[in-house]
């Protein structure tokens, strides 16, 4: 990603409705699974940090992040080892398997996500977990997509098969950030017709405003619990290698 990118991330990693609210439904799934205590656990491109908090709070974690000044913001904040690498074939000697291994809106920004899905499968322990999500429906596609050196957007299929292909079984294929969805692509979606190209979707609302979506968007922890969601703007894909 561009540098601007990483130091809006910087910003408002801990506030922003929509990194606030992914953290507390990300949360929620991790606690439903089946982890050690304390688990070992690794996430891959983990930015400025952000969900490093989150993370250790089920186990020692680890981190990898390919952009030096956020590796470093990470590791001064958390107090978790971060290393540079990159995916597939570039990540560090990190000794050994992991309990679980995150991946949060990584796959769409690598070349080769088939490897990436593959690498990072190779560094878990039989029965352990990768916890990824990917931006959802390539008709979605945008600026922020542009901005943010994405690959592609996903459909649940094809995302799936990755995790298939590279033998893992899915225990969690969803989309999210369902309720919001109508506006967002709304917006997008006149965005496009219009041809503008420019638009933020990373700026920082008004606190009465951030805080009604954050607790919308949020609400979706709860709907998770019972069910998967039919349509969102991302996917939550959880995958576990075979013992």
């Amino acid at each position: 990603m561009e540098r601007h990118i990483y130091e809006r991330m910087r910003e408002l990693q801990q506030a922003h409705w929509w990194f606030a609210a992914r953290r507390e439904i990300l949360g929620s799934e991790i606690e439903r699974l089946a982890l050690p205590r304390p688990a070992r656990i690794l996430e891959v491109g983990c930015g400025p940090g952000g969900n490093l908090d989150l993370l250790k709070r089920f186990g020692e974690v680890r981190a990898v992040e390919p952009d030096a000044p956020s590796r470093a913001y990470a590791a001064e904040q958390s107090g978790v080892v971060v290393e540079g690498g990159l995916l597939p074939d570039g990540l560090p000697e990190l000794g050994g398997a992991f309990d679980m291994i995150c991946a949060f809106d990584v796959i769409e920004h690598v070349d080769d996500d088939s490897g990436a899905v593959r690498a990072l499968g190779d560094r878990l322990k039989p029965g352990g977990y990768l916890v990824t999500t990917v931006p959802a429906y390539g008709w979605l596609w945008s600026a922020h997509d542009a901005q943010h050196h994405h690959k592609r957007r996903y459909g649940r299929r094809a995302y799936r098969s990755l995790f298939e292909r590279a033998g893992l079984t899915v225990r969690r294929a969803t989309y999210f950030n369902t309720v919001l969805f109508p506006p967002i692509a709304a917006i997008r979606l006149a965005r496009k017709a219009a041809r503008i190209e420019g638009g933020d979707d990373e700026t920082m609302p008004p606190p009465a405003l951030n805080g009604l979506l954050r607790r919308l968007f949020a609400s979706e922890a709860a709907i998770l619990r019972a069910g998967d969601l039919p349509f969102g703007v991302s996917i939550l894909l959880i995958a576990e290698r075979p013992a």
